[in-house]
């Protein structure tokens, strides 16, 4: 059995004194957000942080372990909106307008970080680990859509439902996508006009079919 090796006043040693674990979180949801998580080694997220890479494993475990945190922290802090837009006032067709158009505008808001870091930062990834962590908070995004839509609509079969929450997310990844590699806001924003055009076209499929079946 190893032991972390301790300096004076039973700190770890390496790492710094005074160090700040917020602003060292939000210097590598910087890097991952920018370069996605393969992107990132440990020597520049230490560098980034302005600690040391021992002071990093001290801190956060590994890099993985340190991309969970930051990774909570992004939602905590920039996926309100998802929330927030399936709060609004309207039937299911005019809140889901509203959602694909507030998707547009928020992967658009900050031009440092275009693009959602859960739908892309691991994408094309070699990690299995971190890509099994982006796609946990993506399954959690799904169900939010999908208990709103069974909500909102009680007519249409599960199925039906479901299908429209997979529809939903893969116009989030995509939108997402595209800002990260550079579409501008508003081409994102007519795309998001056009998507919400063909969930709305399924949306009255499923209810003629619901009709149909009772």
């Amino acid at each position: 059995m190893t032991t972390k090796k301790i300096g004076k006043r039973g700190r770890p040693r390496g790492r710094p004194r005074g160090f700040d674990l917020d602003a060292a979180i939000l210097s590598a949801l910087d890097l991952f957000h920018r370069k996605g998580y393969d992107g990132v080694g440990v020597a520049e997220l230490s560098k980034s942080m302005g600690i040391t890479a021992p002071s990093l494993y001290s801190a956060f475990g590994n890099k993985r372990s340190l991309f969970e945190q930051v990774l909570k922290h992004y939602i905590q802090s920039q996926g309100d909106w998802l929330s927030a837009a399936l709060s609004v006032e309207g039937d299911l067709s005019e809140v889901m307008t509203h959602f694909f158009a507030c998707a547009a505008e928020a992967y658009t808001r900050d031009p440092e970080h275009c693009g959602c870091l859960v739908m892309d930062a691991t994408r094309n990834c070699s990690d299995a680990e971190a890509k099994a962590l982006t796609a946990g908070f993506r399954s959690a995004t799904r169900q939010l859509i999908c208990d709103y839509i069974a909500t909102a609509e009680p007519t249409i079969s599960k199925d039906a439902v479901t299908a429209l929450s997979d529809y939903v997310l893969m116009i989030l990844v995509g939108l997402s996508g595209s800002a990260r590699d550079g579409v501008a806001a508003d081409a994102l924003k007519a795309t998001a006009e056009i998507a919400a055009a063909g969930f709305v076209q399924q949306l009255q499929h499923h209810k003629r079919e619901g009709t149909l079946n009772e």
